[in-house]
């Protein structure tokens, strides 16, 4: 019997074939960028009063400031107060000058915000004051179905197949993303948020898997950190395209409607002949295989294809607890995604708290993340995946523990460690995507990911909830973001290392083992220890 390096290892580790897949794989992840990060840039908040144009009624030829300072009160700093107002009188305009206004009450109807010119989701859906909290709401709501998404396109790939578990999630978030632009109210709009989180994991997860599962052992962070390279650039695609287009309706669909160029995916998109053989569908493994050593240039020797290692046997998620190597492996990872997660969006979504122009800093988070996702390839290379996970954790806990302790006077200061912070987070997500699809054996490899990516998503969903803390003292989210990551780097360092290790495709072995030469017709011992 002949393991899947082997073919792979006759097939060219990163042929051709491979590079298409990878470009192809790519093409939708800086859209995810939009969907995950758009909405800071839809609801910015901006001066807001309450409406008091009952006063109108009496005084039609006031001007705008003579409105506000008669029936607006002013705060210890001496700049209008945004959620509350004076009573309406049944009194004259005369008698209102020169006497005022005493009773204050909450708006009562509605709120202006004249520095606006476009609608956002802030002004159109009156996201302040009382409904103020249903920003950070809203994207607790979105990592909600993110963590939905992974708990259900997870095994669900394992289930069916990578390939249309890929094609469903881009059907889901193209109807329903376009499906926001058009929604009469917000809670519709959470709601369509959370189905188009759902579609994102499964984007996400099952990419991953297919690009991991074509790839040889020396060139798999290649594979995902190309892809992550992409999440940046539309990171940086984001910032420009929320600074050209401030409509926030016009701005989403123009994040969501490129996904149907896509369509084509249907047709190129190849199964991965790895999951395919694990499942006994061998003919069919042998038709892409074939296909993929043409593109390559490659010939596979007869006799590898004639006895494949073929597991019929499924894996379930109770494997993962019950195989006492899968279960050490399984918690640990499951703690690092969740401080990772807390931490890349708890620098994330605070862009705008920063005290810099949100567009620039924007553009200096994606454009910080493709130099952190690239030099990934090289540090798991020299490091290992064990040591890269646990010190990045380390470094991206300790920035924003750091932050915690400079003045809020120091704007620039405090947006140079975040950027720091954005690069150690976005290196250690990478590191995690690579690191955890090693670990994880092939038939529950995405029931795994998925059980991790849903971790994430919880600590997704907390992050949001975690900044209304700040309301009590502006330390305090950053303290929790920062002290997480600590805890879980120094747990990585109980993990095995898989740098150099073939994948493991059932749930017996203990770890992944070092590819073996002798096994492989097509190259001599010298080159097989060379790919290894």
């Amino acid at each position: 019997m002949f393991a899947f390096g082997d073919i792979l290892n006759a097939l060219g580790e990163f042929g051709r074939f491979q590079k298409w897949l990878v470009v192809l794989l790519s093409l939708p992840v800086p859209l995810t960028a939009f969907h995950m990060l758009g909405q800071v840039f839809m609801l910015v908040d901006v001066p807001h009063y309450c409406n008091t144009s009952w006063i109108r009624a009496v005084g039609p030829n006031l001007t705008e400031d003579e409105l506000l300072n008669l029936t607006v009160p002013r705060g210890a700093s001496g700049a209008y107060e945004q959620c509350s107002m004076y009573s309406p009188v049944d009194r004259d305009l005369d008698s209102i000058v020169a006497y005022g206004l005493n009773a204050t009450q909450k708006c009562s109807n509605g709120w202006v915000y004249p520095s606006t010119q476009t609608p956002s989701l802030l002004t159109e859906f009156d996201l302040v004051c009382d409904k103020k909290d249903l920003n950070d709401i809203s994207q607790a709501i979105y990592m909600l179905g993110l963590l939905l998404g992974a708990m259900i396109f997870g095994p669900l790939s394992d289930r069916i197949g990578r390939r249309p578990v890929i094609l469903i999630s881009m059907l889901i978030q193209g109807l329903f993303g376009v499906g926001i632009a058009f929604v009469p109210h917000f809670y519709v709009y959470m709601a369509f948020r959370c189905v188009v989180g759902a579609s994102m994991s499964g984007i996400t997860m099952t990419i991953l898997a297919l690009a991991m599962e074509w790839v040889g052992v020396s060139y798999r962070p290649h594979a995902v950190l190309v892809s992550h390279c992409c999440f940046a650039i539309g990171q940086m695609i984001l910032a420009g395209l929320s600074y050209g287009i401030r409509n926030w309706r016009l701005l989403q669909i123009a994040g969501s409607v490129p996904i149907f160029a896509l369509f084509f995916y249907f047709w190129v998109l190849p199964e991965s002949a790895r999951w395919l053989m694990t499942k006994g569908r061998v003919e069919e493994a042998k038709k892409i295989l074939q296909k993929a050593a043409s593109m390559n240039k490659r010939t596979i020797p007869p006799g590898l294809l004639e006895q494949p290692e073929v597991q019929t046997k499924p894996g379930s998620t109770m494997d993962l607890f019950r195989k006492k190597h899968l279960c050490k492996v399984t918690l640990i990872m499951l703690c690092a995604w969740f401080a990772n997660s807390l931490a890349y969006y708890g620098i994330s979504l605070n862009v705008t708290n920063f005290g810099l122009d949100i567009y620039l800093t924007q553009l200096a988070f994606g454009a910080v993340e493709i130099p952190a996702r690239a030099s990934c390839i090289l540090l798991l290379q020299w490091f290992g995946r064990k040591k890269c996970q646990g010190f990045l954790l380390l470094l991206s806990g300790l920035v924003c523990l750091i932050i915690t302790g400079i003045p809020e006077d120091l704007p620039v200061v405090i947006t140079v460690l975040a950027i720091i912070g954005k690069f150690a987070t976005s290196a250690s997500f990478s590191t995690s995507y690579v690191y955890t699809a090693e670990l994880f054996p092939t038939v529950v490899r995405q029931t795994g990911v998925g059980l991790c990516s849903m971790s994430a998503r919880v600590a997704g969903i907390i992050a949001p909830l975690i900044r209304l803390l700040a309301r009590y003292h502006h330390s305090v989210p950053m303290a929790i973001f920062g002290s997480v990551p600590v805890l879980a780097g120094l747990l990585c360092f109980l993990l095995h290392e898989t740098r150099g290790m073939d994948l493991v495709d059932d749930t017996s072995a203990a770890a992944p083992q070092h590819r073996s030469w002798k096994l492989c017709p097509s190259k001599s011992p010298v080159e097989a220890k060379n790919n290894s």
